[in-house]
Parts: structure tokens; C-alpha cells; sequence
């Protein structure tokens, strides 16, 4: 087993795996901040059972783990593959061999790192550790910089970008190579970064113009 996980297919097999664990985090996220456009008594008991269920609590360390995995197997894959290719040939095309999303998903995922420290800055160490009664009125406040509404959409959109190549890799990696799959995998796959791009970006425009 341990041979499995430090072979290049193990590694990208749990990098996989970690990459859908977060995936399903995001559409869990993005269920709860829905239920901005609801009101605050629906957002504030939606935060309040995130932060009080015993279950939720471990996950949370849990979904840090393997966040914290994919990140450093990211790293770990593009080093080596870029080692394995030592020399770029100047017939070498780059762009006619793979998206763009897919040549620079380091650097997406680098932004996207540094908007999370963020995020986690302004939102969860104050609802965690700060005296904050009203969930909803924090956010909806910071919703109301532009500022952090326009590195808001932006991180997003770099999110969109990584999981539009990122979604596909996850399940080819899994085992859905098949041609019969492999079409419909990369259409949902295209189907669900902008699905969570916009309904992410969308909530935080609409509440600075609110």
C-alpha cells in the first residue's frame, strides 16, 4: 500500500481523491451562502449548526488535511513532471497539447491559496474565535468594500479556471478514461466551475449593490 501512494500513480490517485473531497466542500459552501439571499435568520442558523454539529466540527480539520494534501501534492506533481522535461524543444507547442487552465494550475492554485488565508482571516478566525453574534451582518458588511468584492470575484474566477481542468483530471485519474465517460465528464466538468464561479461571485455583487 505504501509503495501505491509513493508511486506517480498513487500520487495522483490521492491527489484525486483530495480534489473531489473539496469539491463536494464547495457545493456544501455554496448551499450555506445561498441562504444569504433568504435572510439572516436562515444564514445565521445555517452558520450556527456548521459550527455547533459535532460532526461538522471534525470534518473541518478533516477537509483541512485535505486541503492542505492537495496543495503540497500539487506542488510535488508539477515539480516532477517539470523535471522529467528538462529541455523544451522550440518546435514544442505548448498550447496545441493542453488547455490553459491545465499549464498553469500551480499558479491558480498559489492565488487561490493566498485568497483563502484571506478569507479565513476575515471570516472564519472572527466567527470562530471573535465576538461575532450576527454571522450574516459580517458578511453582508464586507460585502459592502469593493475592494474585497473585487478580489472576491477574481478568486473565484481563478477557482473556475482550476476546476474546469481540475473536475476532469480528478475523475480520468479515478478511472473514468472511457470515451463514453470521458465527453460527459468534461462537459459537467465545465458545467460545474462555472456554476460555482458565478453562484460564488454572484452573491458578494449582489450584496454590494444591495
Amino acid at each position: 500500500m505504501s509503495g501505491f501512494l509513493s508511486s506517480s500513480v498513487g500520487r495522483k490517485v490521492t491527489m484525486s481523491l483530495s480534489g473531489l473531497f473539496l469539491i463536494t466542500f464547495l457545493l456544501v459552501h455554496l448551499g450555506i451562502n445561498l441562504t444569504l439571499f433568504v435572510g439572516p435568520e436562515s444564514f445565521n442558523g445555517a452558520s450556527h449548526f456548521m459550527a455547533t454539529n459535532p460532526v461538522i466540527q471534525v470534518m473541518q480539520y478533516v477537509l483541512a488535511a485535505g486541503f492542505i494534501y492537495h496543495i503540497v501534492m500539487g506542488i510535488v506533481l508539477e515539480l516532477k513532471n517539470r523535471a522529467s522535461r528538462p529541455i523544451k524543444y522550440a518546435k514544442n507547442n505548448a498550447a496545441a497539447n493542453s488547455g490553459w487552465a491545465s499549464r498553469n494550475m500551480i499558479y491558480t492554485g498559489v492565488l487561490i491559496l493566498l485568497f483563502i488565508v484571506l478569507h479565513l482571516k476575515d471570516f472564519f478566525v472572527k466567527i470562530k474565535f471573535g465576538e461575532v453574534h450576527d454571522d450574516y451582518q459580517l458578511v453582508t458588511l464586507l460585502f459592502k468594500n469593493p475592494i474585497y468584492v473585487i478580489i472576491y470575484v477574481i478568486a473565484f474566477l481563478l477557482l473556475g479556471i482550476h476546476l474546469s481542468h481540475g473536475f476532469q483530471s480528478a475523475f480520468t485519474s479515478v478511472g473514468a478514461r472511457s470515451p463514453k465517460y470521458l465527453k460527459c465528464v468534461k462537459n459537467l466538468g465545465m458545467l460545474f466551475s462555472y456554476f460555482i464561479a458565478l453562484g460564488f461571485s454572484v452573491i458578494a455583487i449582489y450584496f454590494y449593490f444591495a
